[in-house]
């Protein structure tokens, strides 16, 4: 990929000017909607925006009595930078999905085959003929998550994986985190690798993606101080460890959380699958699953979402959000991609909030319309 100006890239600058006006005024004022952020957005290999704005990390921790956070200094304060990591949270979905097209690719992995042909001491899979396509498209019956954190031990974690059966009827949607740590340990009993190491040598590593991995990650922009009531646990202002609790839980490494990048590096992945699962020499999918993982409904990607995509839904633009405030969408109908990784919950969660995500898609599918 290469940088340019908004014209080579078939963009109208105009609509971008105002992209990134919005992105910056949303990490200014007392209360923003992020402590900083990153835009990269493009089209074709063309990258025509891509600017940081405020702070990667602003506050030394939450004050609950002013709900407030606790400003550092301004010397202590860490600049928000085009190279800043950000925890990608359930972005990692995506990697994971990619990690488990690859082996259907490849023969091994059979995508309606069921999930107890491969993990047979998961007795509740097996029981209720959850299948490996339920996994990928949310549609197992597995509810959202399980108290993972709570457990004593890994022992204790895995045994309510194996015994959690569907909550509600199999076919039916259900966006679930635990549809995606089924789907690891599928990965994981086939190939006999981590799905850190799937993810680095079949996805990160051919595309030349070095800034994605999974963590610790010392450099990353700060997410949340993480305190009950508020979070699931104790654990003070986060910042290169892993946000989501599950995943802490689980040593860092999940297939719904545990990933970070930074905005170049996710727009590399976006261009690689722009391009047919090729980038340069490097190909990670083949055409034919490229378009088996972006076709209704999606395998691990959401399509045509207007609440987090504004305009750029509606003709096959696929993407997904992330807790911590990222987000990416790729639209195959124009060649383009839109990178916001945001760090909403700095210093403290609050109620989800996807309408500056959408504006930035109907930005972006303005400009392509305008040019």
């Amino acid at each position: 990929m290469r940088h340019g100006t908004p014209e080579r890239a078939g963009l109208d600058p105009e609509e971008l000017r105002h992209l990134l006006r919005e992105v910056r005024a949303l990490t200014t004022g007392e209360h923003p909607w992020a402590a900083g952020a990153v835009v990269v957005a493009g089209r074709g290999p063309v990258i025509a925006v891509e600017e940081a704005a405020g702070w990667a990390v602003r506050y030394a921790a939450y004050d609950e009595t002013t709900d407030q956070g606790v400003e550092l200094p301004p010397e202590a304060r860490v600049p928000m930078t085009v190279d800043t990591p950000f925890d990608l949270a359930s972005l990692t979905k995506l990697f994971t999905s990619v990690a488990a097209v690859q082996q259907i690719e490849r023969g091994t992995l059979g995508i309606d085959a069921r999930v107890g042909a491969y993990l047979p001491d998961f007795e509740a899979a097996v029981r209720y003929g959850i299948t490996v396509r339920q996994l990928l498209t949310h549609t197992s019956g597995l509810r959202p998550e399980l108290p993972l954190y709570d457990c004593a031990d890994d022992t204790e974690r895995l045994a309510l994986l194996r015994a959690e059966r569907p909550a509600g009827a199999p076919g039916t949607y259900c966006y679930s985190d635990l549809n995606m740590l089924l789907l690891q340990h599928v990965l994981e009993r086939l190939t006999g690798r981590t799905l850190d190491t799937l993810v680095h040598d079949g996805i990160t590593r051919p595309l030349g993606m070095t800034a994605t991995d999974f963590g610790p990650c010392p450099r990353a922009a700060a997410t949340e101080d993480q305190r009950r009531p508020w979070a699931r646990a104790d654990r003070g202002m986060l910042r290169g460890e892993v946000h989501d609790e599950n995943a802490w839980a689980l040593g860092g490494v999940a297939g719904h959380a545990g990933l970070f990048s930074t905005g170049r590096d996710l727009a590399v992945f976006c261009r690689a699958l722009l391009a047919g699962g090729s980038y340069g020499p490097a190909r990670i999918l083949g055409p034919d699953f490229v378009d088996l993982l972006l076709t209704p409904p999606g395998l691990g990607f959401a399509l045509d979402q207007p609440w987090f995509m504004g305009e750029l839904a509606g003709r096959g633009a696929a993407g997904h959000t992330g807790f911590t405030g990222t987000s990416l969408v790729l639209d195959p109908a124009t060649d383009t991609f839109l990178i916001l990784l945001a760090t909403t919950v700095h210093p403290r969660r609050r109620p989800p909030d996807s309408r500056p995500r959408a504006a930035a898609g109907t930005r972006m599918a303005r400009a392509v319309r305008a040019a």
